[in-house]
């Protein structure tokens, strides 16, 4: 079980540089959890994609309710005291400590590529490429 952020469920679903590593990922864990938040990111990164014309809408749709549904019953609503604390901890927006409260919460590894997470919070953020790799050895 993992908690992963926006960015590896965004490359799972719009291939790209690092779909194939996320593919990896899921290999090995495809229990993904995720702060309920992520529904709205993800929107708001296919509307960029619909913006620059690069999905259209049926397709914009498409993934979302596949996101939606590989995630289904794995989404949490975090508690506001645990993401303030991370928030005070660290300069990573709220949106990000949403991610990192959650795994704490269930006491699982966060899996992501965003480097300024995985700098201020080194005790539950590990890089994606770094997860596939350990669980490989």
């Amino acid at each position: 079980m993992i908690v992963v952020d926006v960015n590896i469920v965004a490359y799972l679903w719009i291939p790209g540089e690092h779909t194939e590593l996320v593919e990896n990922l899921l290999r090995k864990d495809s229990s993904w959890h995720a702060p309920i938040l992520w529904r709205s990111e993800f929107h708001s990164i296919l509307s960029g994609y619909l913006r620059r014309g690069e999905l259209d809408l049926k397709k914009a749709v498409q993934l979302a309710y596949e996101a939606q549904t590989f995630l289904k019953g794995n989404e949490y609503i975090v508690e506001t005291d645990r993401v303030l604390t991370m928030v005070k901890k660290s300069k990573c927006s709220a949106y990000d400590c949403e991610y990192v409260a959650l795994a704490e919460k269930l006491r699982v590894p966060l899996v992501t590529t965003d480097g300024q997470v995985l700098q201020a919070f080194p005790h539950i953020a590990l890089r994606a490429s770094d997860f596939v790799a350990r669980e490989k050895g």
